[in-house]
Order: C-alpha cells, then sequence, then structure tokens
C-alpha cells in the first residue's frame, strides 16, 4: 500500500448531498487551503495548552479557553478540508463568472457550528479580562448565538429572505461591539494599565475583524459573488487573525496578571499553599491555633483559651470563676 500524497479528498468525497450537487464549490485548491489553515489551528491548540502547564493549575483558564477555540477549529478546517459538512442550496442570485455559474452552491454548516462553539469563547476570552460580570456576559454571548445562528439560516435560505435574517445578525453584531469599544473597555481600565491595554488590544482586532465577517457572509453565501475558493482564502484568513493570532496576543498579554485581579478566585486544593497553610495553622475551623471556630488556644468560640469578651466571673474552659465571689 503506497501512501497517497495528493489530495484526493475531493474524489473520496463528491459534492453531491441529499439527492442534490453543488456546481458551485470548492476546488483542490480550496481543499488544501482548509486543510493548511486546519494545521495551523492544531499547531496553536497545541502550543497554548503547553504554555498552560508552565503556569499554576489555577492561572491556566485563558489558555484553555484559547486552546478550546483553536481545537475546534482545527476540526471544523479539516472537515470542510475534506469537502464535507456541507449542503448544497439553489442561490438566490445566478452569475455569469463562470467561477460562480450554476445552481446550487456549497454552504459549509459547519462553519457555523464552528463558530457557535468558539465566538462565545473568544468572548469569555475578552469579557473576563474586562472583569465584567457574569450576567453580562452571559447575555453578550446569547447575543452572539443569535447571530451565528441568523447567519446561519440566512444561508441556507434560497429566498430574497435572507437578508432579514442577515439584518437580524448585524443588529446582534452592533450590540456586541457596543459592548466591546465601550462597556469592557471602560472596565478593563478599572484594573490598571496592564488590564486595560492587553484588552484594548484584543478587543481592537476582534471588533475590526467581527466587522468583516458580515462583508465575507455578503460576497459568498448571501449574494454569490466570489467563488468557494475565495470564500475559503477570505474565511480562512479572518479566522487565522481572530483565533491563533487573537489567542497569542491574549496569553501573552495576560503573563504578568492573575486571575484573582480580575475577579476570579479559583482555589487549587492540591498543592495550593494557601490552602495548605490553612489547614495547618487551624486559620478556618482548625483543631490547632485556630483563630475562628478553633478548638486549641483559640481566641473568637475556643474551648481551651480564653474567649474574647468573657463576662467578669464566667467559667473559662470548664474551670472555676476568674473571681470568686465575696462572702
Amino acid at each position: 500500500m503506497t501512501l497517497e500524497k495528493r489530495n484526493n479528498a475531493l474524489y473520496y468525497n463528491d459534492n453531491t448531498v441529499n439527492g442534490a450537487t453543488a456546481d458551485i464549490a470548492i476546488t483542490t485548491r480550496g481543499s488544501d487551503w482548509y486543510f493548511a489553515v486546519s494545521a495551523i489551528m492544531a499547531v496553536a491548540a497545541f502550543s497554548f495548552i503547553g504554555l498552560a502547564l508552565r503556569k499554576p493549575r489555577r492561572d491556566r483558564l485563558f489558555h484553555y479557553i484559547t486552546a478550546s477555540v483553536t481545537f475546534v477549529a482545527a476540526i471544523a478546517y479539516f472537515t470542510m478540508g475534506s469537502n464535507l459538512g456541507f449542503t448544497p442550496i439553489a442561490v438566490e442570485f445566478s452569475r455569469a463568472d463562470p467561477k460562480v455559474r450554476g445552481q446550487y452552491r456549497e454552504i459549509f454548516y459547519v462553519r457555523y457550528i464552528d463558530w457557535f462553539i468558539t465566538t462565545p469563547l473568544l468572548l469569555m476570552d475578552l469579557m473576563l479580562t474586562a472583569g465584567m460580570p457574569w450576567p453580562t456576559i452571559l447575555f453578550v454571548i446569547l447575543v452572539d448565538e443569535i447571530m451565528i445562528i441568523t447567519g446561519l439560516v440566512g444561508a441556507l435560505v434560497r429566498s430574497i429572505y435572507k437578508f432579514g435574517f442577515f439584518a437580524f445578525g448585524c443588529f446582534a453584531l452592533f450590540y456586541i461591539i457596543y459592548h466591546l469599544a465601550w462597556e469592557s473597555r471602560r472596565n478593563a481600565a478599572r484594573y490598571g494599565a496592564d488590564v486595560s491595554r492587553v484588552f484594548l488590544l484584543t478587543g481592537s482586532l476582534t471588533t475590526l475583524l467581527w466587522i468583516c465577517y458580515p462583508i465575507a457572509w455578503g460576497v459568498s453565501e448571501g449574494g454569490n459573488v466570489i467563488a468557494p475558493d475565495s470564500e475559503a482564502v477570505f474565511y480562512g484568513i479572518l479566522d487565522l487573525l481572530a483565533k491563533p493570532v487573537f489567542g497569542a496576543l491574549l496569553i501573552w498579554g495576560h503573563r504578568g496578571i492573575e486571575p484573582g485581579r480580575l475577579g476570579l478566585q479559583i482555589r487549587d486544593y492540591d498543592g495550593d499553599d494557601y490552602v495548605s497553610e490553612k489547614v495547618g495553622n487551624g486559620v478556618s475551623n482548625g483543631h490547632g491555633n485556630g483563630v475562628t471556630n478553633g478548638h486549641g488556644n483559640g481566641v473568637v468560640n475556643g474551648h481551651g483559651g480564653v474567649a474574647d469578651h468573657a463576662p467578669a466571673g464566667a467559667p473559662v474552659g470548664g474551670g472555676a470563676p476568674t473571681h470568686a465571689p465575696n462572702v
């Protein structure tokens, strides 16, 4: 058995799905590009995990989130490079250009599955960096999911109504941009110049790139203006900048920022010096020289030492009253 060096994905996986054939579809060049992006995403993911292993476990949150983004993207791009995860959709706008001439266009729904998972993680990276409260984070993520779903539905609709869903998605995008450019940016400044700097860098990059995605949608799934190979390059460049490059900038910016500064009090009870010290010295519910609820020389609610604010003449530790009554 000889190892095939050529890309034969289009030979094994043709353009026919559910009885319809996409005559506007990627070529081997587009498949090669998708595989190349998949490889870059995978390398980035393993790099972020490797960097995480150099940090204490309670300081790995942003590494894990960012690695998850690139891992999911690597799988999605491998799927598209394999000419899988798509469905043929009849085009609303027929074109004379040979590169986009045809009846059915290849629509990669797996791309939207990728975004449905990864864009909330990217927003979580940003909004946790800005120290935003959880209710705000959850609501912005919900708006983001609306943006992705309406984009998918619009891409799968044949009629002009696809642009109605596109409009809903754009409104959702504007709301997200407002939060990144205004509320989250202002909140990040409260945590110091270093936090503000990393958020401004990564938030500005995300805002700029995300504005370009509706343009890519409009000329590919929406308007059938550019060929699927060009669509692959357009989305691929955006995703490379929005995921591995974004992740590298974020991890680099967080190198001197402890999660606790951002209100992320993460405890690791395996090898945590702070917790071990508390248990050893009986600071909380301890049984040695306890300060609170201690059972040794306790100061508050102690059972061996002198209780704080004990009334005169009260028995202490089961002994005689401090002052004997006059006879």
